[in-house]
């Protein structure tokens, strides 16, 4: 009985000693991990888990210890996933790079640039028949005009006249980096002042003249007027009233519309450009005007050659209304000799009012 009794006197102190040991081991890793505190902690993590806790331990407390001792051992995993990952976002920066480098060379060399010397004028100078919102919106298809000029096979002269009151001060105010703009002429002057008169040909829906090639050394202007067709003819009333040229795009030659012939302002600048481009009227309005249009090809094209006063209609071999070519000239031979019968008539009933 008397050895068991120290036996079991000597549990408590062999207890003690070993807890001692511990907790000076403790210290003396809390000592030597003094100048790097996480890793002194992570390492009195790792020990306790090898050297085992005295105390009872709960499930909470059993789990806790399992995740930083699992977290431990993935410590060298996750520095190398996150060497790895640094790597390769590396690698896609230089390869996004490279691509918009060699990407910027392709919208370089992409095509032949041959500039022109065929003149547009945006003629600004309505800016009194327009409320704010449509000077913004006409703000916003000269930024269009601007931006398809730069980028065109072919690109124009382009010149902005009338440069002032709403206009002006909303691009001071909305963008001011139109001063730097490239390729384009800005002037406060009204467009008859800015270029010559015999040189300016005003295009006009409202024009009885059809545009059939464009004139290197003329000057076109486009009305710059966003008045949802409120002001009808003023652009070709404009154009009597300074007295110079005048005249429509072929369109309805090539194109049959559910909508107005009326179009903005980007639009006839872009079939311009579209023009010089393919040299072909229909593949330019079909290639720039929107859906919404409705625009279909027109059942009977005219060409050029029959909207000059010279042309020669007798070479046309199409099929008219149905008819071949000679019935066609037979009917265009009757209307010609009954429009001369007509003309008689009024010739000789001018001569009777006369020697009355």
């Amino acid at each position: 009985m008397a050895s068991e009794a120290h036996e079991e006197g000597t549990e408590p102190s062999a207890a003690l000693t070993k807890a001692g040991d511990s907790s000076s081991e403790r210290l003396e890793q809390c000592e030597t991990n003094e100048c790097n505190p996480m890793e002194g902690k992570n390492q009195m993590k790792e020990n306790d888990w090898n050297l085992g806790r005295t105390e009872p331990m709960s499930k909470r407390q059993m789990k806790k210890l399992m995740r930083e001792k699992r977290w431990l051992d993935q410590k060298e995993d996750r520095k190398q996933k996150r060497k790895e990952k640094k790597l390769k976002r590396r690698l896609e920066r230089q390869t996004q790079n490279e691509e918009r480098h060699e990407e910027s060379a392709r919208k370089r060399f992409k095509r032949d640039f041959a500039p022109c010397n065929l003149r547009v004028v945006l003629d600004c100078s309505f800016d009194s028949l327009m409320v704010l919102k449509d000077v913004k919106k006409l703000h916003k298809q000269i930024q269009r005009c601007y931006a398809e000029n730069r980028k065109a096979a072919h690109p124009v002269r382009m010149y902005l006249t009338s440069h002032s009151g709403q206009l002006k001060k909303n691009m001071d105010e909305n963008d001011k980096g139109w001063i730097n703009w490239k390729g384009i002429t800005f002037t406060p002057e009204h467009v008859s002042e800015a270029i010559k008169k015999e040189e300016l040909v005003y295009l006009t829906s409202d024009s009885p003249n059809v545009l059939n090639d464009l004139d290197a050394s003329k000057a076109y202007i486009i009305g710059g007027l966003v008045d949802h067709n409120h002001h009808k003819g003023v652009t070709y009333n404009k154009a009597l009233d300074l007295g110079i040229a005048h005249a429509q795009l072929p369109l309805g030659n090539y194109v049959k519309m559910d909508s107005r012939k009326v179009l903005t302002v980007n639009h006839v600048f872009e079939i311009i450009l579209m023009y010089l481009e393919k040299q072909n009227w229909q593949e330019a309005f079909f290639t720039i005007l929107p859906q919404r249009k409705g625009a279909v090809p027109a059942l009977h094209p005219v060409s050029t050659e029959q909207n000059e006063p010279e042309g020669d209609s007798d070479s046309c071999d199409s099929v008219e209304n149905g008819t071949t070519a000679p019935e066609a000239l037979a009917q265009k031979e009757k209307q010609l000799s009954e429009l001369s019968c007509e003309k008689r008539n009024t010739e000789i009933n001018e001569e009777i009012d006369g020697e009355t």
